[in-house]
């Protein structure tokens, strides 16, 4: 029997980001449409030549996506919604980015000048902090097959001497994540099946042999319609003449365990790193005609694997039939190398994997499994000591964190008062109009914001001066929000790098990466905090920045805060106790916080709870414990203030509809929700779930460089109006704007308060 290794997709964004870079300069028109496919092609190649020396057998193709793989699928099958102008639903590289990110009249954004046009909706990756375009499907628009990246990507591998195994997007998966507007996306079934099988056929003609099919849907709880989709998709495309690797991740097969392994397909993948426990069972269902690929390496997370555990349970299964070893899904949502860490403490850069670190583990079980322990005898060594060591380390476990947490009592989470009586207390500390404003937080970090944290870090501007321009532009930001107009201020959070990271860096139990960048969206990287310890606050994080922005204005200035939950979620984190248990520590930490912003005098706080929805499991059944804790570490994050003390917070795009109860239940006075991009379709189940709180539905797409008219913004307030009370409302972006220039921001928020002023005319003309 024979084991070989496979990646089954490999970071786009490059080891310095270098897509990144690209992609801002082709849009802010710096760099032609050749520069740009140049530098994409640079890192393609980049990245088979890794794989291909660090020992993979089956290299990936079409992972790499100018923006996301989602819409390259919807791109490829002409799903191009009528307002981008594309005849057939044929798109070039300007429709493709108008469709990712708007576009503006100066032609930002797009790489021409045309109308301004919003951007496809954008929602979460299953449970990952990674966005895709949600496909549009439209009654009686027909598709049309583009020409298929896909294949032209195949062959440019091919030409550079690598034969891959191409990536496709499954066509149930792709249906499922679809909207339809007056049909239902299924009714498309048979024309995508149609589409799917020409671009098999064409890979066929190219050469090649295999082709990974990812249907991650297959780890849900499948209606009958997608299990009736997944037969006929199955039965028309296995004949087209290429063997198909149906690729599972993210959980387990779970219910849909046998009805996979009977599907007509070459090669099965499954997650073994989210469900090691289904592959005796996957073992027993799988006929020996099918090969297996087991992903036993966790790309979702940075720890290192225990070899020698994986080997005793990998050996039994080699021996009696081939199999294909690889990380548990695309190593996109991991860093790429780890080699590049110079500043990582080398005690806890011990226990890490990134992406190449990944591949060069699985390099390591193959060789052993092929020809014996002894032939690896020294990286087994290796990964034994840093497995060992890690359990032993005093640094993880704090006995004065166990403490506090054991004394944790459920009034803790309550609030004083309901929200009847703590609207009444906060309406007349606060005194806001009707359709009050606000920002969720974060102003533009311009260049020279980056530029000055650079210096400060490189020791080249002493800490006084680094306070000193913060402070400036800290004053610039209350004095413009003064001057616009807007009701309730922030304070801009110039000093913080990131969300999460910005915390993370002030509490215990935290590391940091140099180079970590994983891809959120498009040119989106984020540098997620890696959780290896107990968690605690050594000192206030945020109450002088605070304090010093109140002291500028008459007007209320939030305090900003990351809520626990987002912070567990959009971290790397530890796996040697429940995440209930990690959640907790961090939520009486940031209970320090909100105790000590309140005695500073706040009157508004928000903690953000962007990733709430994020972390639900993926199957109904598990729902209710992951939200149970969440809600209540929130709640002891949130509950300790006065009925004065008015609580705010943010959600980022998401489907709450199925967890509204829950977010009821924790308890605030202000949910800042994003709406923009679906035209405050969210509001329905918030009305009919009857939300008792004040709601800011956005009313501006920050991920989009397009700044919307008042017009538009009132009449999106309007549609909010037809769901809840006027009193109920308030008006704000739909997140924060650290990613957008001062030149958008300014003409949007104005336009904003506009708006607000429009809509309180409403209010005295009884509409």
């Amino acid at each position: 029997m024979t084991v070989t290794i496979a990646t089954l997709g490999f970071p786009r964004i490059g080891p310095r980001r270098e897509l990144k870079f690209a992609l801002e300069k082709y849009w802010s028109g710096q760099s032609t449409q050749d520069d740009l496919l140049t530098a994409a092609g640079a890192l393609r190649t980049a990245a088979w030549a890794r794989q291909h020396a660090l020992g993979s057998d089956w290299l990936p193709s079409n992972d790499f996506s100018l923006y996301d793989h989602v819409l390259d699928t919807s791109v490829m099958l002409g799903a191009v919604p009528a307002r981008y102008g594309a005849a057939d639903g044929q798109a070039g590289l300007a429709t493709y980015f108008a469709m990712a990110r708007g576009t503006t009249p100066d032609g930002e954004g797009c790489g021409h000048a045309q109308a301004s046009l919003t951007a496809c909706e954008m929602t979460k990756w299953f449970d990952t902090n990674y966005h895709y375009m949600v496909p549009e499907l439209v009654a009686g628009r027909r598709l049309a097959l583009n020409t298929p990246k896909i294949v032209d990507e195949y062959r440019e591998a091919k030409v550079q001497g690598y034969e891959t195994r191409p990536v496709l997007l499954g066509p149930v998966t792709w249906l499922s994540l679809a909207k339809g507007q007056g049909v239902d996306p299924f009714d498309f079934l048979d024309e995508v099946l149609g589409l799917y099988a020409v671009v098999l056929g064409h890979l066929a003609a190219a050469g090649a042999d295999w082709v990974q099919i990812d249907e991650p849907v297959l780890v849900l709880d499948l209606d009958d319609r997608q299990r009736r989709a997944l037969t006929r998709a199955y039965a028309k495309l296995s004949r087209v003449g290429v063997k198909l690797m149906l690729t599972t991740y993210f959980g387990a097969l779970g219910d849909n365990l046998g009805f996979a392994t009977a599907l007509p397909v070459a090669g099965l993948h499954v997650d073994l790193v989210r469900a090691p426990e289904q592959l005796d069972a996957v073992l027993a269902a799988a006929p020996r005609s099918l090969l297996l690929s087991l992903g036993v390496v966790d790309g979702r997370n940075v720890w290192r694997a225990d070899l020698e555990r994986l080997l005793d349970r990998l050996e039994p299964i080699a021996a009696t039939r081939n199999v294909v070893l690889a990380p548990s899904c695309s190593l996109l949502h991991v860093p790429v190398d780890l080699a590049s860490e110079t500043r990582l403490d080398p005690e806890i850069a011990q226990w890490l994997a990134f992406a190449v670190q990944k591949i060069e583990e699985l390099a390591v079980l193959k060789r052993a499994l092929n020809e014996g322990r002894d032939s690896v005898a020294g990286a087994l060594a290796i990964a034994s000591t840093a497995a060992a060591a890690r359990l032993t380390s005093p640094r993880i476990h704090d006995a004065a964190v166990a403490g506090r947490v054991a004394a944790v009592t459920p009034d803790m989470a309550e609030r004083q008062s309901g929200h009847a009586a703590r609207t009444a207390a906060q309406a007349a500390v606060l005194d806001l109009p009707a359709y009050p404003t606000t920002t969720i937080g974060s102003f533009p970090q311009t260049a020279e914001v980056r530029h000055m944290r650079a210096e400060h870090l490189r020791g080249r501007l002493d800490d006084a001066a680094y306070d000193r321009f913060l402070r400036e532009e800290t004053e610039r930001a209350i004095r413009w929000q003064e001057e616009v107009g807007l009701d309730m201020l922030v304070h801009g959070e110039f000093e913080r790098n990131d969300m999460v990271q910005y915390f993370g860096e002030r509490l215990s139990g935290f590391a940091f990466t140099v180079g970590g960048w994983v891809q959120s969206y498009g040119s989106r990287c984020v540098r997620p905090p890696i959780l290896f310890g107990d968690v605690s606050r050594p000192a206030p994080m945020t109450v002088d920045w605070w304090r010093y922005a109140q002291g500028l204005t008459d007007r209320p200035v939030k305090g900003m805060l990351t809520g626990p939950v987002t912070i567990l979620n959009w971290s790397f984190v530890r796996d040697d106790q429940p995440r209930a248990a990690s959640c907790r520590q961090i939520a009486l930490a940031i209970r320090d916080e909100v105790m000590d912003l309140e005695a500073a005098g706040a009157k508004a706080i928000q903690i953000d709870e962007a990733a709430l929805r994020e972390g639900l499991p993926l199957r109904r059944g598990e729902w209710s414990h992951y939200l149970d804790w969440a809600v209540a570490c929130f709640r002891l994050s949130a509950a300790g203030v006065a009925d004065e003390t008015q609580i705010h917070t943010h959600m980022c795009y998401s489907e709450f509809n199925d967890i509204l109860p829950s977010i009821g239940a924790m308890d605030t006075d202000v949910i800042s929700i994003e709406t923009a991009r679906s035209q405050m379709e969210l509001l329905e189940g918030f009305a009919l779930y009857r939300y008792p709180s004040a709601i800011g539905p956005g009313v501006y797409d920050i991920h989009a460089p397009r700044v919307p008219s008042s017009e538009e913004m009132v009449e999106l307030m309007r549609l909010a109006r037809r769901h809840l009370r006027p009193e109920q409302l308030w008006v704000n972006p739909d997140c924060g704007l650290k990613t957008r220039k001062w030149a958008e921001v300014k003409p949007a928020i104005e336009a904003m308060v506009t708006a607000a002023r429009l809509l309180r005319t409403d209010v005295a003309a009884g509409a």
